[in-house]
């Protein structure tokens, strides 16, 4: 067929283009994402805002950081989604006691949660979280693994420990995001003297520091894992400032 028989109808439909992912970062909505998630803990869906806004390259860098890994090239290959995984409750039965995966179940069953609610929250606004792209699954592990973390790490789900495991989680993600969130709560509590809010927070970050990298683990093979055997594999030393503020007062973050 020469040129001039070519007919533009007859040729195949272009391929999709992937997503152009933008990693410009937008202070403006983020600190007003960052008060209204301060105002109220549970408005989750600021946590996200504030990620689109802040995270930029960071999940990029995370998934090629994880082919790089020993293991990363068969993870990212398979590409398991972690949410289906977690909402599977016939798995979640399967683990033994005293597993990661049996604190988990209890976890999130006792605190009601899902990781198909986290999911749903993240997409809200956004036509693009389930893209069939390498960063957008890198984007996703990184949201399902949230609620392992607080198993890993120790954290509860009141206002403390939410903001301790935000710190320990930028330092394993560099997500800029996670620092923002970090830092208004640690500024926040430093209006009140009477416990150690603000050193704890700081435990967090040294604590996800001198972790490994938790992004790059097989989450299938973590959860079979003896909690306490996970966390010394893992160099997840104890939260020890953190626990040492009574239960009842970890919510009490001043105003």
């Amino acid at each position: 067929m020469t040129a001039v028989d070519f007919d533009p109808a007859l040729a195949p439909a272009q391929a999709p283009q992937p997503r152009a992912y933008s990693y410009k970062l937008q202070w403006g909505p983020a600190l007003k994402a960052l008060q209204r998630l301060l105002a109220d803990k549970e408005d989750t869906r600021q946590v996200f805002e504030i990620m689109r806004a802040l995270n930029g390259n960071s999940t990029a860098k995370g998934y090629h950081r994880l082919l790089a890994t020993t293991e990363g090239g068969r993870i990212a290959y398979e590409r398991v989604e972690l949410a289906h995984k977690l909402m599977d409750d016939a798995w979640l039965d399967s683990f033994a006691e005293g597993s990661v995966g049996a604190a988990y179940r209890t976890f999130v069953r006792s605190e009601q949660l899902s990781a198909e609610g986290l999911a749903m929250v993240s997409r809200e606004g956004v036509g693009d979280i389930d893209n069939p792209h390498p960063y957008a699954w890198m984007g996703r592990r990184t949201r399902d693994v949230h609620d392992i973390w607080h198993i890993l790490s120790g954290y509860g789900r009141d206002a403390l420990g939410e903001a301790c495991l935000v710190a320990f989680s930028y330092a394993q993600t560099k997500g800029l995001g996670w620092a923002l969130i970090a830092l208004g709560a640690a500024f926040r509590s430093g209006r009140n003297g009477a416990y150690p809010f603000k050193k704890a927070i700081l435990e967090g970050y040294q604590r996800g520091k001198a972790a490994a990298w938790l992004l790059g683990e097989d989450y299938e093979r973590v959860m079979n894992e003896p909690l306490e055997a996970a966390r010394r594999r893992l160099g997840i030393r104890p939260a020890t400032i953190y626990e040492s503020i009574p239960p009842a007062n970890r919510d009490i973050l001043p105003a």
